[in-house]
């Protein structure tokens, strides 16, 4: 399905869904705290991290260790939960601002446990993707870099489809690499950050669409735009999958024409 396609699909869902709408202040605790869980488990997977969903909920929910499992792996869901609540926290302030700040913000939340001195901070040193010849700007480029890259998505603020808006706020993070770790985890976040403030839902990439997810991300550094919509539309295809699951859980039956995207 094309892009423009994809879009509008999730504009008539979103429709549908904020018609059902405002949630009760019980729902929508309960409904952030199952996005929290959900997301800490999927975002920390893609990137290795060993912990279950259920291992995550006990972890996050009750504080229990999970015995035998390796403490950076412990570190990372707790951490990314905290980054996860700042992320919703701007995501719904008012005045919204999107800046370098809460990026670094988010960082130095998920990455603190793990090396304090490199938590928020731009890295000072190169960096390689195994699996892939890109190579990221020098560190000397990145302050320039992710000041420019702030511009641009103010500057697309409003005139871009926000899912589609978030897409291209990912990718292009993940290619700065502003940091020695956690990228990934940042993007996805920052992802999130603009589609909630904008109404959508939580996009979650789930860890069995990985090889898809990595090997979209890396068509799209070819420079076509036609390998650079294929991310855009991985994206918009999860988020329409958050949408029906948002529509499971409250019963909300969408236009029998939202068939299945993926193949």
């Amino acid at each position: 399905m094309e892009l423009l396609d994809l879009l509008k699909r999730i504009d008539e869902n979103k429709k549908e869904i904020d018609g059902r709408r405002p949630l009760s202040p019980y729902e929508a605790k309960q409904l952030d705290a199952y996005y929290r869980i959900g997301t800490t488990y999927s975002s920390n997977a893609l990137e290795g991290n060993s912990l279950t969903l259920t291992e995550t909920k006990v972890l996050l929910e009750d504080g229990i260790t999970i015995g035998g499992k390796p403490i950076r792996d412990c570190y990372e869901a707790t951490s990314h939960a905290q980054a996860y609540d700042l992320m919703l926290e701007a995501a719904r302030s008012k005045p919204f601002e999107l800046s370098e700040d809460t990026i670094l913000r988010l960082h130095k939340l998920f990455y603190n446990r793990i090396d304090s001195e490199k938590a928020g901070m731009y890295r000072n040193e190169r960096v390689f993707i195994t699996g892939t010849e890109y190579l990221p700007p020098l560190p000397e480029e990145v302050p320039t870099q992710m000041r420019a890259f702030i511009g641009e998505l103010n500057e697309k603020w409003g005139k871009t489809h926000p899912v589609a808006l978030s897409a291209y706020a990912h990718r292009r993070l993940v290619d700065i690499h502003p940091f020695i770790d956690g990228n990934g985890r940042v993007a996805r976040l920052l992802m999130n950050l603009i589609v909630i403030n904008r109404g959508y839902q939580i996009i979650s990439i789930p860890p069995i669409l990985r090889t898809d997810y990595i090997n979209a991300l890396e068509a799209a550094r070819s420079g076509s735009p036609t390998k650079r919509e294929m991310f855009d539309r991985f994206i918009a295809e999860c988020e329409i999958e958050s949408q029906r699951d948002y529509c499971r859980m409250f019963h909300i039956t969408l236009p029998k024409k939202d068939n299945r995207t993926r193949t």
